[in-house]
């Protein structure tokens, strides 16, 4: 009995060493194992993401992407992911259309210059909620394009290569596909020339819009990393946590962001 006994609490003194580690040791391995992921993650981005995407405290980066993934998954499940990637290389299918668009009808928080305009529902809630801000600084907002077809973006990439030539619409439109448009979660705003920049529509939307969760796109001298020349004009509904999160590690550059949490979902 008395040898019993002494192999029992051998074999429980044995499994309590064993939980010890297991509980202490696996989330640093797990942890570990995120931090190596950042590294190759940003390996595979472009030189200049390399050197431009600081993140200096891995811990407070991981637990501020788990914020951001976290609230991604508050907006609408039964479609495509708010922060889905879309460029020259990302595209969705010809038939893609946003679940539950919302037309823009006219109304007092913000005004729109054509009748066929939409949203997605959650997108639009956050339209308005950028434009009643803008209201209150005295600022009425011009929406001027927003959700765009498969063959609607078809049609208008064809036009400005026929006004253009092709090298020129590259730049300046979206092939089929491959326009954020097409999401449903994109805003052009006001005039859609380079002159918005110097309105006050223009300023008030480059100084706030972030805080509400709109991103600039294609930002000033980053043609090579978006692959379109600068738009002041186009903004996308990210949420705020995400443009606080961009600006805080991707240097305000929302391709970089984009382009990150894509590759860390699939890898």
């Amino acid at each position: 009995m008395i040898i019993f006994d002494e192999v029992n609490n051998y074999m429980i003194k044995r499994i309590l060493v064993f939980l010890t580690v297991f509980i202490f040791v696996t989330p640093f391995f797990a942890q570990q194992t995120d931090f190596s992921k950042i590294d190759s993650i940003i390996e595979k981005m472009s030189a200049r993401a390399q050197k431009e995407i600081v993140i200096k405290d891995k811990q407070m980066f991981l637990d501020d992407l788990s914020k951001v993934l976290a609230e991604e998954k508050k907006y609408n499940p039964d479609d495509l992911e708010l922060y889905y990637l879309i460029d020259k290389k990302h595209n969705v299918g010809e038939a893609y259309v946003p679940k539950g668009l919302v037309r823009l009808v006219k109304n007092e928080s913000y005004n729109i210059n054509r009748n066929d305009l939409s949203l997605r529902p959650d997108v639009e809630k956050g339209l308005r909620r950028l434009a009643e801000a803008a209201k209150k600084d005295g600022i009425t907002l011009l929406v001027s394009s927003t959700y765009r077809s498969y063959e609607y973006q078809k049609n208008l990439f064809q036009k400005w290569v026929r006004i253009d030539g092709l090298a020129e619409a590259e730049r300046e439109s979206a092939r089929a596909g491959t326009s954020q448009h097409q999401l449903g979660s994109a805003i052009d705003f006001g005039s859609i020339e380079d002159s918005f920049a110097d309105t006050k529509m223009g300023k008030w939307l480059e100084k706030n819009a972030a805080e509400y969760g709109w991103s600039l796109s294609f930002p000033k001298g980053y043609e090579d990393i978006t692959g379109y020349r600068w738009e002041c004009w186009h903004y996308r509904f990210i949420g705020i946590p995400a443009c606080e999160f961009q600006k805080k590690y991707f240097c305000g550059v929302q391709q970089y962001m984009l382009e990150f949490i894509d590759m860390w979902k699939k890898s």
